[in-house]
């Protein structure tokens, strides 16, 4: 795992500006450095060693007459058999890295190479004799990938932050991903928090000549049911593909750990995979908030030595900017800073951990998407009839049975934007002081309803988050907390032939009234325990909710709250009305306030003191 930054050049002092830039990412590659700079492009590289850990793997890469040079972050699985193929073209490798294969594959196959890797990755090549940028990012965003234009500068990396010290960056805030993020809790375009930075798509490459960028898609999610198989042969397909995938992520010149907690992503993964040692964090001796214990049981079943630590409420909240200064960009996703926490841990043992991310988007794992099966008396009402009551409830404070009205009163691609729904339109406009030009939610969500309007809702809730909240949330944290320190984190689930294989699963097999992941449990029953196999998903949950009742903690939040930055963009007598109501307990605005915060810190590290 690595890192990369650069920019089209046009400044006289370009190695030094690089070097300020690749300073910026030093955490992602602490083993070593490499840059490429000519009169038309500066590019910078840092590198953590996993495979052919000796010098020879270091970047930049070219290929044999050095036309063409290589920067890549992640990992290739299948990179000895696409070798294999290259060799017997003619290709000649100075390195044993999975790095050069993609050169050459390049110069082989064009952007036809995607079609053939197996991995995560974003890389970029320059072709010096085109005077061409490609850059390409894997199938599901497990890697990040930033650009921006400005001036007649292009600028590219693995995080916003290393394009800071380059003269020509204009560091502005964009208030319409602001208006976006309070009801998303994340970015939920490839527009970023910064104006005119971007992240380029999942499963998307591009081109970049003369000051034009062009860029495409080259691949996608298509979900067909196929009714042939019974549950049981679905359950051994799952079960052989996993096992296959897992063996492919375990590739490496290191030792490889994993995450665990009590569900059965993770206990699957690492029951699987027969690493040495497994990595659990918690918070407290309330098992709602401390999964150790079946953590620790678990690795005692499966006989793999256990790593944990209890996170203190001091360092929770006292690491909440460092974290945001890594994440780039806010996230109200109070697991990220767990999961920070975690990938602490693991870094002094390990370089390389598995984890759990992604199987419940395509196993069909939240248990949101038993929504559509559910049957009740109130669904037999005329449409019209549950739309007027639920207009009328979505007026009233946010609880369970209001929730129930208004959900129930929308059709699924006006309700369901994701596993959150922080802030509703109306909300919003009335929390925020600045006018933005953020588009409706719904809005955002159409262009993917759009490709799934045949298809039954389960599938269309899936394919909503496959292409939303797991980029904008789950792979996003998950890759910014790994690298701050320095630990490349890989996701077995999120494979390519996984995915082509959870395609094609009925839903019957995916979801039902009692469950969820119901053929993927299956599977995991052959390697865990039944009571592992079968127990709901908690992923790290934090106690944001009892902390904000605090007065320690409410102190914090309400100074941030009726700060002269807060006062700029929000109606501060209304944060402190929904922080004084979960305080007094009248309504749970944990999720709400903890946006809102977030946001203030972040803001603070990147627009004000800086201080992390």
């Amino acid at each position: 795992m690595c890192g990369f930054t650069g920019f089209t050049n046009h400044i006289d002092n370009s190695n030094k500006i690089l070097g300020e830039m690749m300073d910026k990412i030093k955490h992602r590659g602490p083993d070593s450095e490499g840059r490429y700079i000519d009169e038309q492009i500066a590019m910078g590289f840092r590198r953590l060693s996993i495979i052919d850990i000796t010098d020879s793997g270091n970047q930049p890469i070219f290929n044999e007459d050095k036309s063409k040079v290589l920067m890549f972050n992640g990992e290739i699985y299948n990179y000895r058999e696409i070798r294999e193929g290259l060799i017997s073209k003619g290709h000649k490798f100075t390195t044993k890295t999975d790095s050069e294969v993609v050169l050459h594959g390049y110069e082989e196959y064009g952007e036809g190479l995607l079609d053939k890797l197996r991995g995560m990755f974003a890389f970029i090549i320059w072709d010096k004799k085109k005077c061409e940028l490609f850059g390409a990012r894997d199938f599901f965003g497990i890697k990040p990938f930033y650009y921006a234009k400005m001036g007649n500068t292009f600028m590219f990396g693995s995080e916003i932050k290393s394009f800071l010290p380059h003269p020509e960056f204009q560091k502005e805030l964009n208030t319409t991903a602001l208006e976006n993020y309070l009801t998303f809790q994340y970015s939920p375009t490839n527009e970023t928090f910064f104006k005119n930075v971007y992240s380029l798509p999942p499963a998307h490459f591009f081109k970049y000549k003369n000051g034009e960028l062009n860029i495409k898609r080259y691949w996608d999610i298509h979900f067909e049911d196929d009714n042939t198989p019974d549950m049981e042969q679905w359950v051994d397909k799952i079960s052989e593909t996993f096992k296959n995938s897992v063996e492919a992520h375990k590739i490496a010149d290191v030792e490889v750990g994993s995450f665990l907690s009590s569900g059965v992503d993770s206990s699957y993964v690492a029951s699987v995979a027969n690493v040495d040692k497994t990595f659990t964090v918690g918070f407290g001796e309330d098992e709602k908030y401390n999964e150790i214990g079946w953590a620790k049981e678990f690795s005692g079943y499966i006989g793999k030595e256990n790593i944990s630590k209890v996170i203190s409420p001091e360092e929770y909240w006292g690491n909440i900017k460092k974290i945001q200064y890594h994440m780039d960009e806010p996230l109200a996703d109070p697991s990220c800073i767990a999961l920070y926490f975690v990938c602490s841990k693991a870094s002094e043992y390990v370089k390389v951990v598995l984890s759990g991310e992604g199987a419940d988007e395509i196993f069909g794992g939240y248990n949101v998407y038993k929504e559509p099966l559910g049957s009740h008396a109130y669904k037999s009402l005329p449409r019209f009839i549950r739309r007027g009551i639920g207009a009328a409830a979505e007026k009233l404070p946010a609880k369970r049975g209001v929730n129930f009205l208004v959900r129930n009163g929308k059709e699924l691609e006006e309700r369901f934007i994701g596993n959150a729904y922080m802030f509703t339109p109306a909300e919003r406009k009335k929390l925020l002081k600045i006018t933005t030009d953020a588009p409706d939610p719904t809005a955002i969500t159409a262009p993917f309803y759009e490709k799934v309007k045949d298809k039954d809702q389960i599938t269309k809730m899936q394919y909503l988050d496959l292409h939303m909240w797991l980029r904008g949330d789950i792979l996003l944290k998950a890759d910014k907390m790994s690298m701050a320190n320095s630990l490349e984190l890989r996701v077995p689930f999120l494979d390519r032939k996984i995915m082509a294989l959870a395609e094609h699963i009925p839903a019957k097999y995916r979801v039902s009234t009692e469950n969820t992941k119901l053929a993927m449990r299956q599977a995991a029953l052959r390697a865990a325990p039944e009571k592992t196999a079968n127990k709901k998903k908690l992923g790290f949950p934090v106690p944001i909710r009892v902390w904000l009742r605090e007065e320690k903690y409410y102190n914090i939040v309400k100074d941030a709250f009726t700060s002269p930055v807060s006062e700029s963009f929000f109606n501060t007598d209304m944060l402190v009305k929904l922080l004084d109501d979960h305080k007094e307990e009248k309504y749970d605005n944990s999720r709400k306030i903890w946006t809102v915060f977030i946001f203030l810190q972040w803001y603070d590290v990147y627009f004000g003191s800086g201080k992390i």
